[in-house]
């Protein structure tokens, strides 16, 4: 679903001097073939990282899960996919000079794969740029055998926010400061993450899970809030299977559990979005109204989807990650 639009010439600073991280993936990851024979390939895993779970993750398939990394796009704006996660992992990518806040990024891909390159190292370099540490989840894809595959992202991400915070000393950060922002189907897990950071979703497996999962706020980008009608298809069925019931797609639909618990959100979204319905956005905020819970939202009138942080400077959606650095000063980051 994402990197339809153009990127800045910043980001190419990302591509082509990486390769050799590939070997320190994880023991489980070998190295994806058609990813590392690809002379534009991202750098790809970070320098630093740390896996979720103590051996196999929750409801592991007897069937191993192959990596399969590769770059898509056109030329001037190819990108790095990951489909095949067979042990989720948090990616460190430390601020040089931090100030103690922190930012969880998930990447969109309609639960099909994870666009880590244009909604997660592209977030850790402009972000990183405010003094923010950011991490960046490669969450379990559910379609891959998982079993509960409508609860796996979502143990994922309760499970990341929960060693961040374990290990916040390490980091440099402060645990209150911790926030997430999600992009499409990443929308989806980070608002399914607001309302349900305290739902049962695993067993406790060790101390970190004594911390709390909810962030201090939350980005939504084009976000995905409903697995109804308004929706995308895709992101629904990746998530929660072919003919899900509909008590499934209301347990999973962030937008109808939104309360006074839910924490301050911040949403991107342009009306041409042909891929995620505008209505996402439009009931995440009404919701939000009706909680009394504090959303600030900026719905644009051209943009698509995809865009990530690389809208025409021309387009004042543009200045959206600018916005959203201010704006997460003021709610905790």
């Amino acid at each position: 679903m994402s990197g339809s639009n153009k990127r800045g010439l910043g980001r190419r600073a990302f591509l082509g001097s990486g390769l050799a991280m590939i070997a320190a993936a994880a023991a489980a990851q070998s190295e994806p073939t058609p990813y590392a024979s690809d002379p534009t390939a991202a750098p790809w895993p970070a320098k630093e990282r740390f896996p979720l779970w103590p051996g196999k993750p929750p409801g592991a398939p007897a069937k191993p899960i192959v990596p399969n990394w590769t770059m898509n796009g056109a030329p001037a704006s190819r990108e790095l996919w990951i489909r095949g996660v067979p042990f989720p992992e948090v990616h460190v990518f430390r601020a040089p000079h931090p100030d103690g806040s922190s930012l969880l990024s998930f990447p969109g891909g309609g639960y099909e794969f994870l666009s880590v390159q244009n909604e997660g190292m592209d977030v850790a370099e402009r972000f990183n740029a405010e003094r923010t540490t950011v991490f960046v989840l490669t969450y379990r894809l559910p379609g891959e055998g998982w079993a509960d595959r409508s609860l796996v992202p979502l143990q994922d991400a309760q499970r990341a926010m929960r060693l961040i915070r374990a290990r916040a000393g390490e980091f440099r950060i402060d645990p209150a400061r911790l926030g997430i922002i999600g992009f499409s189907a990443g929308g989806h897990l980070a608002s399914d993450l607001a309302v349900s950071f305290d739902q049962p979703v695993y067993k406790p497996v060790d101390g970190a899970d004594a911390q709390s999962a909810r962030p201090a706020f939350a980005g939504l980008i084009y976000p995905v809030t409903t697995l109804g009608a308004e929706t995308h298809g895709g992101s629904r069925d990746n998530l929660l299977g072919p003919n899900a019931s509909a008590a499934l797609i209301a347990a999973r639909s962030p937008v109808l559990h939104v309360s006074s618990a839910t924490p301050p959100s911040f949403v991107v979204a342009a009306f041409d979005d042909g891929t995620v319905p505008v209505d996402n956005s439009l009931d995440w905020i009404a919701a939000c109204r009706r909680a009394k819970t504090s959303v600030e939202a900026h719905l644009l009138a051209q943009g698509g989807h995809g865009f990530g942080l690389h809208l025409p400077r021309d387009n004042p959606g543009s200045l959206w990650p600018d916005l959203f650095a201010l704006w997460m000063r003021q709610h905790g980051g």
